[in-house]
Protein backbone atom coordinates (compact mmCIF):
# COMPACT_ATOMS: atom_id res chain seq x y z
CA UNK A 1 0.00 0.00 0.00
CA UNK A 2 1.25 3.38 -1.28
CA UNK A 3 1.46 6.63 1.17
CA UNK A 4 -1.73 7.65 -0.82
CA UNK A 5 -3.77 4.69 -0.01
CA UNK A 6 -2.60 4.90 3.47
CA UNK A 7 -3.69 7.99 3.77
CA UNK A 8 -7.22 7.32 2.47
CA UNK A 9 -7.54 4.42 4.67
CA UNK A 10 -6.71 6.19 8.01
CA UNK A 11 -9.19 8.90 7.15
CA UNK A 12 -11.98 6.62 6.04
CA UNK A 13 -11.17 4.31 10.02
CA UNK A 14 -11.11 7.90 11.54
CA UNK A 15 -14.44 9.20 9.87
CA UNK A 16 -15.94 6.02 10.36
CA UNK A 17 -14.82 5.77 14.30
CA UNK A 18 -16.18 9.34 14.48
CA UNK A 19 -20.03 8.53 13.00
CA UNK A 20 -20.44 5.24 15.01
CA UNK A 21 -19.45 7.60 18.52
CA UNK A 22 -21.79 10.34 17.67
CA UNK A 23 -24.72 7.76 16.98
CA UNK A 24 -23.45 5.97 20.18
CA UNK A 25 -23.54 9.36 22.08
CA UNK A 26 -27.23 10.03 20.88
CA UNK A 27 -28.45 7.05 21.97
CA UNK A 28 -26.80 6.45 25.22
CA UNK A 29 -27.37 10.09 26.05
CA UNK A 30 -28.93 11.01 29.23
CA UNK A 31 -30.37 14.31 29.63
CA UNK A 32 -28.94 16.04 33.24
CA UNK A 33 -31.94 17.15 35.61
CA UNK A 34 -30.61 20.70 35.43
CA UNK A 35 -32.37 21.13 38.96
CA UNK A 36 -28.83 19.79 40.01
CA UNK A 37 -27.00 22.93 38.99
CA UNK A 38 -29.57 24.94 41.03
CA UNK A 39 -29.11 23.25 43.88
CA UNK A 40 -25.27 22.82 44.17
CA UNK A 41 -25.36 26.33 43.42
CA UNK A 42 -27.41 27.24 46.52
CA UNK A 43 -24.80 24.34 48.87
CA UNK A 44 -21.98 25.73 50.70
CA UNK A 45 -19.17 24.41 48.37
CA UNK A 46 -16.90 22.72 50.96
CA UNK A 47 -17.30 19.39 49.80
CA UNK A 48 -16.04 18.95 53.23
CA UNK A 49 -18.25 15.24 52.85
CA UNK A 50 -20.08 15.47 56.29
CA UNK A 51 -23.44 14.64 54.21
CA UNK A 52 -21.87 11.19 53.19
CA UNK A 53 -21.49 12.60 49.62
CA UNK A 54 -17.94 12.81 47.84
CA UNK A 55 -18.48 17.00 47.77
CA UNK A 56 -21.10 19.12 47.36
CA UNK A 57 -21.95 18.24 43.31
CA UNK A 58 -22.71 14.44 44.66
CA UNK A 59 -25.02 15.68 47.43
CA UNK A 60 -26.77 18.00 44.77
CA UNK A 61 -27.30 14.61 42.97
CA UNK A 62 -28.63 12.91 45.30
CA UNK A 63 -30.78 15.60 46.65
CA UNK A 64 -32.13 15.81 43.36
CA UNK A 65 -32.75 11.88 42.95
CA UNK A 66 -34.51 11.99 46.00
CA UNK A 67 -30.92 9.66 47.49
CA UNK A 68 -30.52 12.27 49.98
CA UNK A 69 -32.74 15.35 52.00
CA UNK A 70 -31.49 18.42 52.55
CA UNK A 71 -30.84 18.75 55.97
CA UNK A 72 -27.83 16.31 55.65
CA UNK A 73 -25.93 19.04 54.79
CA UNK A 74 -25.10 20.36 58.10
CA UNK A 75 -22.69 23.47 57.20
CA UNK A 76 -25.86 24.81 55.02
CA UNK A 77 -27.70 27.00 57.62
CA UNK A 78 -30.84 25.65 58.21
CA UNK A 79 -33.23 28.12 56.58
CA UNK A 80 -30.84 27.17 53.14
CA UNK A 81 -31.32 23.69 53.84
CA UNK A 82 -35.16 24.43 54.32
CA UNK A 83 -35.52 26.77 50.75
CA UNK A 84 -33.22 23.80 48.97
CA UNK A 85 -36.51 21.42 50.10
CA UNK A 86 -38.85 23.81 48.97
CA UNK A 87 -37.15 24.45 45.32
CA UNK A 88 -37.05 20.77 45.28
CA UNK A 89 -40.59 19.82 46.52
CA UNK A 90 -39.43 17.09 48.78
CA UNK A 91 -39.27 16.47 52.95
CA UNK A 92 -36.58 18.71 54.11
CA UNK A 93 -35.50 15.98 56.59
CA UNK A 94 -35.06 15.49 60.03
CA UNK A 95 -31.54 14.87 60.96
CA UNK A 96 -29.71 15.02 64.11
CA UNK A 97 -26.70 16.95 64.58
CA UNK A 98 -23.59 14.81 65.10
CA UNK A 99 -20.18 16.90 66.55
CA UNK A 100 -16.82 15.57 67.25
CA UNK A 101 -16.12 14.23 70.71
CA UNK A 102 -12.64 13.72 72.19
CA UNK A 103 -12.10 10.62 74.35
CA UNK A 104 -9.74 12.18 76.66
CA UNK A 105 -8.92 14.46 79.45
CA UNK A 106 -5.33 14.56 80.19
CA UNK A 107 -3.84 17.61 79.77
CA UNK A 108 -0.66 18.28 80.51
CA UNK A 109 -1.57 19.61 83.99
CA UNK A 110 -3.11 16.02 84.74
CA UNK A 111 -1.34 13.43 82.70
CA UNK A 112 2.13 13.10 82.89
CA UNK A 113 5.19 12.66 80.14
CA UNK A 114 8.07 10.45 80.47
CA UNK A 115 10.64 12.48 77.81
CA UNK A 116 10.22 16.05 76.00
CA UNK A 117 9.78 15.82 72.31
CA UNK A 118 11.44 18.24 70.60
CA UNK A 119 10.56 17.36 66.80
CA UNK A 120 7.87 18.28 64.27
CA UNK A 121 4.93 20.00 65.69
CA UNK A 122 2.74 17.26 64.69
CA UNK A 123 1.09 14.70 66.74
CA UNK A 124 1.37 11.70 63.78
CA UNK A 125 5.12 12.91 63.38
CA UNK A 126 5.10 12.62 67.42
CA UNK A 127 3.48 8.95 67.36
CA UNK A 128 6.17 7.69 64.48
CA UNK A 129 9.32 9.08 66.31
CA UNK A 130 8.07 7.41 69.49
CA UNK A 131 5.12 8.31 70.63
CA UNK A 132 5.74 12.00 71.98
CA UNK A 133 6.90 11.74 75.27
CA UNK A 134 3.73 11.00 77.17
CA UNK A 135 3.22 8.32 79.74
CA UNK A 136 -0.63 7.33 79.24
CA UNK A 137 -0.13 5.41 75.49
CA UNK A 138 -3.68 6.52 74.61
CA UNK A 139 -3.40 10.15 75.83
CA UNK A 140 -3.48 13.23 73.61
CA UNK A 141 -0.61 14.49 72.66
CA UNK A 142 -1.68 18.81 72.05
CA UNK A 143 -0.09 18.71 69.30
CA UNK A 144 -2.77 20.26 67.42
CA UNK A 145 -3.29 17.69 63.90
CA UNK A 146 -7.19 18.13 64.54
CA UNK A 147 -7.04 21.83 64.90
CA UNK A 148 -4.67 22.16 62.15
CA UNK A 149 -7.07 19.67 59.55
CA UNK A 150 -10.09 21.31 60.65
CA UNK A 151 -11.53 24.47 58.26
CA UNK A 152 -14.30 25.60 59.97
CA UNK A 153 -12.34 26.45 63.04
CA UNK A 154 -14.60 24.29 65.34
CA UNK A 155 -11.59 23.13 67.21
CA UNK A 156 -9.17 25.30 69.55
CA UNK A 157 -5.89 23.85 72.13
CA UNK A 158 -7.08 24.65 75.69
CA UNK A 159 -3.85 26.72 77.97
CA UNK A 160 -2.87 22.77 78.34
CA UNK A 161 -2.91 21.31 75.59
CA UNK A 162 -6.36 19.60 74.75
CA UNK A 163 -8.48 20.40 71.88
CA UNK A 164 -11.86 22.29 72.39
CA UNK A 165 -15.01 21.68 69.91
CA UNK A 166 -17.08 24.39 69.71
CA UNK A 167 -20.11 22.39 69.16
CA UNK A 168 -22.21 25.59 67.08
CA UNK A 169 -19.22 25.20 64.63
CA UNK A 170 -18.49 22.06 64.19
CA UNK A 171 -20.37 19.82 61.29
CA UNK A 172 -18.60 16.76 61.84
CA UNK A 173 -16.91 17.07 58.59
CA UNK A 174 -14.44 14.24 59.58
CA UNK A 175 -11.21 16.16 59.27
CA UNK A 176 -10.40 15.53 63.12
CA UNK A 177 -10.75 11.79 63.01
CA UNK A 178 -8.87 11.13 60.26
CA UNK A 179 -6.12 13.50 61.61
CA UNK A 180 -5.89 12.02 65.18
CA UNK A 181 -3.13 9.04 65.01
CA UNK A 182 -4.09 7.93 68.32
CA UNK A 183 -8.07 7.88 67.23
CA UNK A 184 -9.31 9.84 70.04
CA UNK A 185 -12.25 11.67 67.96
CA UNK A 186 -15.65 10.40 66.77
CA UNK A 187 -18.53 12.02 65.48
CA UNK A 188 -21.56 11.54 67.95
CA UNK A 189 -24.95 12.83 67.88
CA UNK A 190 -25.15 15.67 70.21
CA UNK A 191 -27.76 13.75 72.17
CA UNK A 192 -25.15 11.50 73.53
CA UNK A 193 -24.27 13.34 76.15
CA UNK A 194 -22.90 10.94 78.78
CA UNK A 195 -19.34 10.27 77.96
CA UNK A 196 -15.94 8.91 78.80
CA UNK A 197 -13.01 10.71 78.23
CA UNK A 198 -10.82 8.16 78.61
CA UNK A 199 -9.54 5.53 76.03
CA UNK A 200 -6.73 3.77 78.07
CA UNK A 201 -6.98 0.24 78.66
CA UNK A 202 -4.70 0.21 81.82
CA UNK A 203 -6.17 -1.26 84.92
CA UNK A 204 -6.40 0.48 88.29
CA UNK A 205 -3.34 2.16 89.68
CA UNK A 206 -1.62 2.29 86.47
CA UNK A 207 -3.82 4.39 85.05
CA UNK A 208 -3.68 6.42 87.76
CA UNK A 209 0.38 6.39 88.09
CA UNK A 210 0.08 7.93 84.17
CA UNK A 211 -3.02 10.31 84.38
CA UNK A 212 -5.40 11.42 87.50
CA UNK A 213 -8.22 11.74 85.31
CA UNK A 214 -8.29 8.56 83.87
CA UNK A 215 -10.82 5.78 83.77
CA UNK A 216 -9.72 2.88 86.04
CA UNK A 217 -12.47 0.49 85.34
CA UNK A 218 -13.61 1.06 89.39
CA UNK A 219 -17.31 -0.17 87.91
CA UNK A 220 -19.00 2.73 90.26
CA UNK A 221 -21.21 4.03 87.04
CA UNK A 222 -21.74 0.47 86.11
CA UNK A 223 -23.84 0.10 89.30
CA UNK A 224 -25.57 3.29 88.81
CA UNK A 225 -26.27 3.59 84.99
CA UNK A 226 -29.65 1.56 84.80
CA UNK A 227 -30.69 -1.27 82.32
CA UNK A 228 -27.48 -2.35 81.41
CA UNK A 229 -26.30 1.07 79.84
CA UNK A 230 -22.86 1.15 81.23
CA UNK A 231 -20.46 -1.77 81.07
CA UNK A 232 -16.92 -2.43 81.66
CA UNK A 233 -14.72 -3.28 78.62
CA UNK A 234 -10.83 -4.26 78.70
CA UNK A 235 -11.13 -1.79 81.76
CA UNK A 236 -13.03 0.91 80.96
CA UNK A 237 -16.11 2.00 80.99
CA UNK A 238 -18.25 2.09 77.83
CA UNK A 239 -21.88 3.56 76.85
CA UNK A 240 -24.23 1.53 74.97
CA UNK A 241 -25.83 4.31 72.88
CA UNK A 242 -28.45 2.07 71.61
CA UNK A 243 -29.74 2.59 75.34
CA UNK A 244 -29.18 6.31 75.17
CA UNK A 245 -32.94 7.03 76.53
CA UNK A 246 -31.75 5.68 79.56
CA UNK A 247 -28.75 8.10 80.02
CA UNK A 248 -28.92 10.66 83.20
CA UNK A 249 -26.50 12.49 84.85
CA UNK A 250 -26.60 9.88 88.16
CA UNK A 251 -23.73 7.55 86.82
CA UNK A 252 -21.44 10.42 86.91
CA UNK A 253 -21.90 11.23 90.59
CA UNK A 254 -19.31 8.46 91.73
CA UNK A 255 -16.84 8.45 89.53
CA UNK A 256 -13.66 9.36 91.20
CA UNK A 257 -11.31 10.55 89.28
CA UNK A 258 -13.99 12.35 86.67
CA UNK A 259 -13.44 10.07 83.37
CA UNK A 260 -17.18 9.80 82.45
CA UNK A 261 -19.10 13.52 82.30
CA UNK A 262 -22.18 15.01 81.21
CA UNK A 263 -21.96 17.11 78.14
CA UNK A 264 -23.97 20.05 77.41
CA UNK A 265 -24.44 23.46 76.45
CA UNK A 266 -20.94 24.18 76.09
CA UNK A 267 -19.95 22.84 79.61
CA UNK A 268 -18.49 19.34 80.91
CA UNK A 269 -19.85 18.41 84.16
CA UNK A 270 -17.93 16.01 86.82
CA UNK A 271 -19.36 14.12 89.47
CA UNK A 272 -19.52 15.43 93.30
CA UNK A 273 -17.03 12.66 94.30
CA UNK A 274 -14.29 13.71 91.74
CA UNK A 275 -10.90 14.70 92.31
CA UNK A 276 -10.85 18.71 91.78
CA UNK A 277 -8.09 19.74 89.90
CA UNK A 278 -6.28 22.93 90.99
CA UNK A 279 -2.93 22.57 89.31
CA UNK A 280 -2.97 25.01 85.98
CA UNK A 281 0.68 24.48 84.95
CA UNK A 282 1.85 21.54 82.97
CA UNK A 283 3.36 18.83 84.93
CA UNK A 284 7.47 18.40 84.32
CA UNK A 285 8.80 15.71 82.59
CA UNK A 286 9.35 12.43 84.86
CA UNK A 287 11.49 9.76 82.96
CA UNK A 288 10.36 7.25 85.61
CA UNK A 289 6.66 8.08 84.52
Amino acid sequence: MNLTGALLFMGGLGLTLAVILTLANRRLFVAEDPRIDDVEEMLPKTNCGACGCPGCRAFAEACVAGKANPAQCTVSPPAMSAFIADFLGVELGNEEKKVARLACAGGNHVARMRSAYHGLQSCRAAVAAGGGGKACSWGCLGLADCEVSCDFDAITMDRNGLPVVDEDKCVACNDCVVACPLNLFSLQPVSHRLWVACKSLAEGDEVLADCEVGCTGCARCVADAPGGLITIKNNLATVDYTKNALASKLPIQRCPTGAIVWLQDHTVEKGAAAKRIIRKEALPVDPTA
